[in-house]
């Protein structure tokens, strides 16, 4: 090798090393992927830096930041403060979505489904379209005679901890025998699982007479129909962004609790019932990247919010984002 191509190989190597130690490294929760997305592409675009996130799984997200195998990590099951004391982390939320009722129903337009019937699909209850539990809800819509799958998600997943948390709200004997999880044995048997909100997605698009729980933002992604869903108040909510943000209005995001709360099932007449905020998690010691990562989500949420509001998701209020400064401040990040 000539000593020009030893040089230039050399160079190019440390050009690697170097861009290589340059990207902010994320992993975690599907929930929120497609505008994390969207917000690191173009806030490389505008700031040169390079943000990086791999959709695992809000449980694989938890163990990257407890294992300190990324920077930052996303779940949508929020840590509570004694988790998070145990750990060594801290916990802000990054915006918040909802989740939907996707289904593949050939004969069907539209769809509603009640309280009642989502506790029972998800408890294996329900075998045929028909089932009264949702024709009841459905009156003038001719529903098939056809089994009825249910799809839910087959790893652990935040996702799936704020769906069970809202099955737990809304049914005692849900709570009772299930409880809110990351994963579970589903019961009944006819059900199939997808990995991240996007193999749910492939699987309702797939397969005819299928129903699943799935974030706005893939079913709409990959033109999945979703069901109206019965409130609190017994209205039929349909999933749109205004019904999103009634619903997430009602949060209390405290960051004296380090942001720990969950959404399901708020009150009033609009508000959409499966909402959840999806939450960012970053290791105590590592003070001059955490910077770094709270630098990205400061220009997140001043400038993309209407990214946000494309995708279905609900971007943070203003007085949550100075609640956010401050904790950052507090804790010697910002």
């Amino acid at each position: 090798m000539t000593k020009i191509a030893k040089i230039a190989l050399a160079t190019t190597l440390l050009a690697g090393s170097l861009s290589a130690s340059d990207i902010i490294k994320g992993s975690g929760a599907s929930f929120p992927y497609s505008v994390y997305q969207k917000w690191l592409k173009t806030y490389n675009k505008d700031t040169g830096i390079k943000v990086d996130y791999i959709k695992k799984g809000s449980s694989k997200g938890i163990k990257d930041a407890k294992k300190r195998a990324v920077d930052f990590a996303g779940s949508d099951a929020p840590l509570s403060p004694k988790d998070l004391k145990k750990a060594k982390l801290y916990q802000f939320p990054g915006v918040v979505g909802a989740i939907t009722m996707g289904y593949n129903l050939p004969e069907a337009k539209e769809l509603k489904l009640s309280r009642s019937a989502i506790v029972a699909i998800a408890s294996g209850k329900v075998a045929y379209w028909d089932d009264k539990v949702i024709a009841d809800a459905n009156k003038g819509t001719k529903l098939p005679h056809k089994k009825l799958t249910f799809v839910h998600r087959a790893d652990g997943s935040g996702t799936t901890y704020n769906f069970t948390y809202y099955l737990s709200k809304v049914s005692k004997e849900w709570r009772h025998n299930y409880g809110v999880k990351k994963s579970l044995n589903w019961p009944g048997d006819q059900h199939i699982g997808g990995k991240t909100n996007s193999g749910v997605a492939a699987l309702l698009k797939q397969t005819p007479y299928t129903v699943g729980y799935i974030d706005y933002a893939d079913a709409k992604n990959n033109d999945i129909a979703m069901a109206s869903v019965e409130n609190k108040a017994g209205n039929y909510i349909k999933p749109e962004l205004k019904y999103f943000q009634i619903a997430a209005a009602k949060a209390d995001l405290d960051p004296k609790k380090d942001f720990f709360a969950m959404i399901a099932d708020p009150s009033g007449a609009e508000s959409y019932p499966i909402v959840a905020a999806t939450f960012i998690l970053v290791p105590v010691e590592k003070t001059a990247m955490n910077k770094k990562v709270t630098a990205f989500y400061d220009w997140s949420y001043k400038n993309g919010q209407e990214i946000a509001k494309g995708l279905g998701f609900v971007p943070l209020p203003d007085s949550l984002v100075e609640k956010i400064h401050n904790y950052w401040a507090q804790k010697g990040i910002k």
